[in-house]
Formats: C-alpha cells, sequence, structure tokens
C-alpha cells in the first residue's frame, strides 16, 4: 500500500496535528497517536451527527446554527445539505490550520462547504461562543476532539462538563436542539445532559456507510 505524504505540520494550543495525503484520501493525526484522529474515507457518524440536528429544526424559518470543531468539513456539509438557503451556521474551530487546510487542498474532499454564502467561520474555542450567544442557536453540532473522553485537549473538560453542557443549554433557543459525536459511550455524560433538563437520547451509528468500521455515539439533547 502507497505510504502517506506529509502535507503540513502545526502546532497550536500545545497540540501537534499533522495533515496527510495517499492518493484520494486524506488523514489528520494527533501529536504522537499511532491511529488517525480524523479520515476522509469514513465520514458517516458526522453526517447524521448534522441531519438529526437539522431535522430537528426543519419548520424553522432563518434558524442559527452552530457547528463545533470544522474537522475536515463533513458535519457541515451535511448542515448545509440539510438546512433551507436562509440559515445561517457559525462555526467555531480553534486551530487557525484546520481551517486554512479546509479552505485549501483538504476542501475538495467534502465540496469546500467553507466557501458557502451561508456560513461563518470563527477561529474561536466554541465555549466562548456559545457563551457570548445565550437564546441564539436554534441547533448546536459538537464534534470536538473524540468526544466528552477525548485525549487531544485536556481543556475539553470544560466543554463536556457540567458547565459547559449548562452554557450549552443556556445558547439554545426553547425546543433547540444538541447533537454530540462521540468515538465511544459514556454513561455519566448522558446523565450529566439529563441532569441539566435535557431531554436525551444516545444513537449508536456506523462509522462507513456500508455498516462497516468502528460504531460512533450520537447525543441527541433536546431543551424544552
Amino acid at each position: 500500500m502507497t505510504d502517506y505524504t506529509l502535507l503540513d505540520t502545526c502546532n497550536e494550543h500545545g497540540t501537534t496535528m499533522r495533515l496527510l495525503q495517499r492518493q484520494n484520501e486524506f488523514a489528520i493525526r494527533v501529536d504522537h497517536q499511532d491511529g488517525e484522529l480524523m479520515h476522509s474515507s469514513v465520514h458517516n457518524s458526522e453526517d447524521v451527527l448534522a441531519e438529526i440536528a437539522c431535522n430537528h429544526i426543519a419548520d424553522r424559518e432563518k434558524p442559527r446554527l452552530l457547528v463545533g470543531g470544522l474537522g475536515m468539513g463533513f458535519t457541515l456539509a451535511a448542515a448545509l445539505k440539510h438546512s433551507k438557503q436562509h440559515a445561517r451556521i457559525s462555526v467555531a474551530e480553534l486551530m487557525p490550520a484546520v481551517v486554512r487546510w479546509n479552505q485549501g487542498v483538504l476542501g475538495a474532499v467534502a465540496g469546500y462547504p467553507v466557501k458557502d454564502k451561508r456560513v461563518d467561520i470563527l477561529i474561536q474555542d466554541v465555549g466562548k461562543v456559545m457563551r457570548e450567544h445565550k437564546n441564539e442557536f436554534d441547533a448546536i453540532m459538537l464534534d470536538v476532539d473524540n468526544g466528552p473522553d477525548g485525549y487531544t485537549r485536556d481543556n475539553n473538560d470544560n466543554l463536556y462538563g457540567l458547565d459547559g453542557l449548562e452554557i450549552a443549554y443556556e445558547a439554545l433557543k426553547p425546543n433547540g436542539i444538541l447533537t454530540v459525536w462521540s468515538a465511544d459511550t459514556d454513561q455519566a455524560f448522558t446523565q450529566r445532559l439529563m441532569k441539566l433538563g435535557f431531554e436525551v437520547e444516545e444513537r449508536r451509528v456506523r462509522e462507513d456507510t456500508q455498516e462497516r468500521g468502528a460504531i460512533h455515539t450520537i447525543w441527541i439533547a433536546v431543551r424544552y
């Protein structure tokens, strides 16, 4: 099998990330992890994360959506696909290099969603964005790190802990929806969502559309 070619490396916010390419495939690796944090060939669960959120608010005329974590652009692309023309989608991405990659060579894999006129790219921590926009979002999609038990940044605990989830709750409009992606299940995370008053459903989704590959978790949390 052809080896990967290293396209770029960045060291931002204490995290080293590498963008690699092998023929038409791309991968993002973090620090010295052997496996990929993201791979362009498997993104079904990211697509479902956005589709669930958008379907919940499909009857709203001018919805405001927030995507936490740009990644390879698949969650954003799916949100655009399932949103109305007058929707506004903000994307909070802490790593400037990830935004740069999506604007450049990596962008083609998801169809360059960052260039859509409905999109605003914010190079900020998603927690800060939510804190500054109370009762403003119809839907929030969180795909940061590997979920509540991620390994990339210790600060992600602030996002998935009670305080962070309360900020997400307050950033949503009534009957707004929070969807959260994770590589694994986490019963304690489910309990935290319920404690804050969310109505919670946990759904298991394959990473590949052909019912192959790892099974990921999506939390569906509605603020009533």
